[in-house]
């Protein structure tokens, strides 16, 4: 059985109608509604199997499942060189926020220092979901023991009139007001951000149980009437 066969196997059409509205840039046809957990589990099954392997050769494809199959796989790959070269070849065919969002490579995080270049030059890229998964990247890896006040100034400095990027930059400084407040803050207090990015990024921030009862209520003062 192929991986199509087995993917069409797990389908379920009421959870597709369900998920296919939450990716309205792509056609519905494309989506079969396969859960997560089975897709994760169907990851653990063909990684590093001929078939997998296969698998990962043969882009772009056709449906929502089998491009979040393709970043499961690449999730998993410990060889920071060849994961790096996988996802570059991958990343051209990503055309939707899920399955950038799905694309999360563990070694990523054991090789800091080596793939910052790398974020740079997507958030340089100029294409939206390259962009997303670079901004998605430092959130993962550097706000933390690895963060830097110029990475915060690189993100700021990122324009943009697709709202899917935009989701993301806000994400990206809410989570940084949750870890990172103090050097986060200057960001908002001088206006750094489009408007509508920065409003959205205050609505995230007070979502967030991470950030305090105290920053909250500042954070609601720096509202712009206009975003």
């Amino acid at each position: 059985m192929t991986i199509r066969e087995r993917l069409y196997e797990l389908r379920d059409p009421d959870y597709a109608a369900f998920t296919a509205k939450l990716v309205p840039t792509i056609p519905p046809e494309r989506v079969l509604g396969v859960r997560f957990p089975q897709l994760r589990a169907l990851a653990r099954e063909l990684y590093g199997t001929p078939e997998a392997e296969d698998f990962l050769t043969r882009l772009p494809h056709e449906l929502q499942e089998e491009n979040h199959l393709h970043a499961l796989l690449l999730e998993r790959r410990k060889d920071f060189g060849q994961c790096l070269a996988e996802v570059e070849r991958f990343l051209p065919y990503v055309d939707n926020w899920a399955v950038c969002d799905t694309l999360r490579p563990k070694a990523f995080a054991r090789h800091k220092a080596e793939l910052l270049p790398h974020v740079f030059r997507w958030l340089d890229s100029g294409e939206t979901y390259t962009v997303r998964f670079g901004l998605g990247m430092l959130m993962a890896n550097f706000l933390d023991d690895a963060f830097e006040p110029r990475l915060l100034d690189r993100a700021a400095a990122l324009r943009s009139d697709e709202y899917y990027l935009n989701m993301m930059i806000a994400w990206y400084f809410a989570t940084a007001l949750a870890k990172q407040y103090d050097a986060a803050l200057p960001v908002l207090e001088q206006g750094r951000l489009d408007p509508w990015t920065h409003n959205k990024t205050i609505r995230k921030a007070c979502e967030s149980y991470r950030v305090s009862e105290e920053h909250k209520a500042y954070l609601k003062t720096l509202r712009k009437e206009n975003g």
